[in-house]
Protein backbone atom coordinates (compact mmCIF):
# COMPACT_ATOMS: atom_id res chain seq x y z
CA UNK A 1 0.00 0.00 0.00
CA UNK A 2 1.55 3.61 -0.64
CA UNK A 3 2.24 6.20 1.70
CA UNK A 4 0.07 8.17 0.76
CA UNK A 5 -3.24 6.02 1.20
CA UNK A 6 -1.59 5.02 4.23
CA UNK A 7 -1.19 8.39 5.61
CA UNK A 8 -5.13 8.51 4.17
CA UNK A 9 -6.84 6.17 6.43
CA UNK A 10 -5.11 7.21 9.19
CA UNK A 11 -6.51 10.79 8.70
CA UNK A 12 -9.85 9.08 8.24
CA UNK A 13 -9.35 6.89 11.44
CA UNK A 14 -8.74 10.02 13.77
CA UNK A 15 -11.39 11.84 12.24
CA UNK A 16 -13.87 9.06 13.20
CA UNK A 17 -12.13 8.75 16.48
CA UNK A 18 -12.15 12.02 17.30
CA UNK A 19 -16.04 12.37 17.37
CA UNK A 20 -16.44 9.93 19.55
CA UNK A 21 -18.95 11.52 22.21
CA UNK A 22 -18.43 15.01 20.50
CA UNK A 23 -21.31 16.19 18.56
CA UNK A 24 -21.24 16.21 14.72
CA UNK A 25 -22.37 18.91 12.89
CA UNK A 26 -21.93 18.47 8.47
CA UNK A 27 -20.21 16.12 6.86
CA UNK A 28 -17.79 13.70 8.47
CA UNK A 29 -16.39 10.73 7.73
CA UNK A 30 -18.63 7.27 7.03
CA UNK A 31 -19.05 5.21 10.26
CA UNK A 32 -20.87 4.47 13.56
CA UNK A 33 -19.22 3.68 17.05
CA UNK A 34 -19.90 0.55 18.85
CA UNK A 35 -19.67 -0.02 22.50
CA UNK A 36 -19.61 -3.38 24.05
CA UNK A 37 -22.02 -4.40 27.04
CA UNK A 38 -18.97 -4.37 29.43
CA UNK A 39 -18.28 -0.60 28.54
CA UNK A 40 -22.27 0.26 28.67
CA UNK A 41 -22.25 -1.25 31.87
CA UNK A 42 -20.05 0.86 33.61
CA UNK A 43 -20.50 4.19 35.78
CA UNK A 44 -21.63 7.36 33.32
CA UNK A 45 -18.78 8.89 34.41
CA UNK A 46 -16.36 5.93 33.56
CA UNK A 47 -17.70 5.86 29.96
CA UNK A 48 -17.23 9.72 29.73
CA UNK A 49 -13.68 8.96 30.57
CA UNK A 50 -13.14 5.91 28.36
CA UNK A 51 -14.37 8.08 25.84
CA UNK A 52 -12.25 11.02 26.71
CA UNK A 53 -8.93 8.74 26.57
CA UNK A 54 -9.95 7.22 23.11
CA UNK A 55 -10.66 10.76 21.38
CA UNK A 56 -7.59 12.07 22.82
CA UNK A 57 -5.09 9.32 22.11
CA UNK A 58 -2.27 10.94 19.77
CA UNK A 59 1.14 8.69 20.60
CA UNK A 60 1.28 5.96 17.98
CA UNK A 61 4.04 3.88 17.22
CA UNK A 62 5.54 1.24 15.34
CA UNK A 63 4.91 -1.24 17.91
CA UNK A 64 1.37 0.19 18.57
CA UNK A 65 0.76 0.71 15.07
CA UNK A 66 2.68 -1.36 12.80
CA UNK A 67 0.61 0.04 9.16
CA UNK A 68 0.36 3.39 10.31
CA UNK A 69 -3.01 3.33 9.75
CA UNK A 70 -4.39 4.46 13.79
CA UNK A 71 -6.82 1.76 13.48
CA UNK A 72 -6.25 0.34 17.11
CA UNK A 73 -5.35 1.16 20.34
CA UNK A 74 -5.98 0.50 24.25
CA UNK A 75 -6.00 2.84 27.31
CA UNK A 76 -5.49 2.44 31.08
CA UNK A 77 -8.65 3.51 32.82
CA UNK A 78 -8.37 4.11 36.44
CA UNK A 79 -10.92 1.81 38.30
CA UNK A 80 -12.01 0.32 34.98
CA UNK A 81 -8.76 -1.38 33.69
CA UNK A 82 -7.22 -1.49 30.31
CA UNK A 83 -10.09 -0.80 27.02
CA UNK A 84 -9.42 -2.06 23.59
CA UNK A 85 -10.67 0.22 20.75
CA UNK A 86 -10.50 -0.63 16.84
CA UNK A 87 -11.54 0.23 13.51
CA UNK A 88 -12.85 -2.09 10.80
CA UNK A 89 -13.83 -1.23 7.20
CA UNK A 90 -16.37 -1.83 5.44
CA UNK A 91 -17.76 -1.65 1.87
CA UNK A 92 -21.55 0.49 3.42
CA UNK A 93 -23.43 0.73 6.42
CA UNK A 94 -24.66 -3.05 6.13
CA UNK A 95 -21.34 -4.30 7.27
CA UNK A 96 -21.66 -7.40 5.37
CA UNK A 97 -18.26 -7.10 3.20
CA UNK A 98 -15.02 -5.76 3.86
CA UNK A 99 -14.03 -2.34 2.10
CA UNK A 100 -11.70 -2.97 -0.97
CA UNK A 101 -10.06 0.98 -0.35
CA UNK A 102 -10.29 2.00 3.12
CA UNK A 103 -8.73 5.18 2.16
CA UNK A 104 -11.94 5.72 -0.12
CA UNK A 105 -15.12 7.47 1.86
CA UNK A 106 -17.36 6.51 -1.37
CA UNK A 107 -16.01 2.95 -0.75
CA UNK A 108 -15.96 2.49 3.01
CA UNK A 109 -17.94 2.32 6.04
CA UNK A 110 -15.74 2.36 9.46
CA UNK A 111 -17.11 1.06 12.29
CA UNK A 112 -15.08 1.93 15.85
CA UNK A 113 -15.99 -0.76 18.39
CA UNK A 114 -14.41 0.28 22.38
CA UNK A 115 -14.69 -2.89 24.35
CA UNK A 116 -12.99 -4.07 27.91
CA UNK A 117 -9.94 -6.11 27.76
CA UNK A 118 -11.19 -9.07 29.42
CA UNK A 119 -13.99 -9.10 26.84
CA UNK A 120 -11.64 -9.91 23.75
Amino acid sequence: MSAGKQNRIAELNDQLRKRLGVPVFGLSVPGTILMTYGIMALEPEQVINVCAKIRNQDHFTENNDPYGEHDFGSVDIKDVGKVFWKIDYYADQRCKWGSEDPSDTDKSYRVLTIMLAEEY
